[in-house]
């Protein structure tokens, strides 16, 4: 089954059994400049305030003024309202703060999806969200996308995450599904592909999966035409940036990425 057909499937499972662990973990979400928050205080409903985070990562709420936030996850947020209350002005106030809009948090995804870009963070979001969001992946994409993330502090190195596409999207293999953090880049890698030419009936380029052979391949291009010489195919193949000729390659050689399957013409 093609990729693009499992995606709405595995999207949809996700949704329905992962719906409490997301909302859990948007708890944790960092606000930042230009997100839209809700903010309530229990038994204090003229203290209802919805306010957009500033340039300077602060907000303006009632009572005690300005309140530096950006860098906080929503919890801390709630934490740090409760204690500027409870210095004089209400006794044991719960706070409760919900995201309205999502603008500070973004990350970009390339390579072979059908709409490659820089994309909002919505609260929690993991890489198959944001691939929903990004149109699915190509007919050419490959088994592997790759997750740049930045530094956690001066002087460390860029994390690498690699997420294999074929566990995740054909197998539903969930533990794949990593979640995407602000400023992170997202490449989805494309298919390494083989050609066939020559006396057979389907000649063109097919992207390469694991385990073709040469008798695959050839059946994957539509099989041999009445004047191919079946016992003659060749396989030019390029081995340490140098072109190499397989004579009279067997039905079971491992075709390998860039190689080319040429069919030669019977003479008789």
């Amino acid at each position: 089954m093609p990729k693009n057909l499992y995606l709405p499937i595995i999207v949809i499972l996700l949704l329905v059994c992962g719906g409490t662990s997301a909302q859990a973990l948007t708890q944790d979400y960092i606000v930042g400049d230009g997100d839209l928050l809700r903010i309530t205080v229990y038994d204090n409903a003229d203290l209802l305030t919805i306010v957009r985070i500033g340039g300077e990562g602060t907000i303006l709420f009632p009572l005690i003024g300005q309140v530096k936030v950006s860098g906080l996850s929503v919890t801390e947020v709630a934490k740090k309202i409760e204690k500027l209350l409870a210095s004089g002005y209400i006794n044991s106030p719960h706070v409760s703060v919900f995201i309205e809009e999502y603008r500070s948090q973004k990350a970009t995804i390339m390579g072979q999806v059908s709409k490659p870009g820089l994309y909002e963070l919505k609260g929690y979001t993991t890489f198959l969200e944001l691939l929903s969001k990004a149109g699915d992946l190509t007919k050419d994409a490959g088994d592997i996308a790759i997750i740049k993330r930045k530094p956690e502090a001066a002087g460390k190195a860029e994390r690498i995450i690699t997420i294999d596409l074929k566990r995740l999207v054909e197998k539903g293999d969930t533990s794949q599904d990593q979640p995407v953090i602000d400023g992170d880049s997202i490449y989805v890698i494309k298919a390494g592909v083989f050609f066939v030419t020559g006396e057979i009936k389907k000649p063109d380029s097919y992207k390469i999966e694991e385990g073709i052979t040469v008798l695959k391949a050839i059946t994957m291009a539509g099989g041999f035409t009445d004047r191919a010489a079946t016992g003659r195919v060749k396989i030019i193949r390029k081995t340490s940036g140098k072109e190499e000729l397989l004579e009279k390659v067997r039905m079971d050689e491992m075709v390998r990425p860039d190689d080319v399957i040429v069919v030669p013409e019977s003479f008789f």
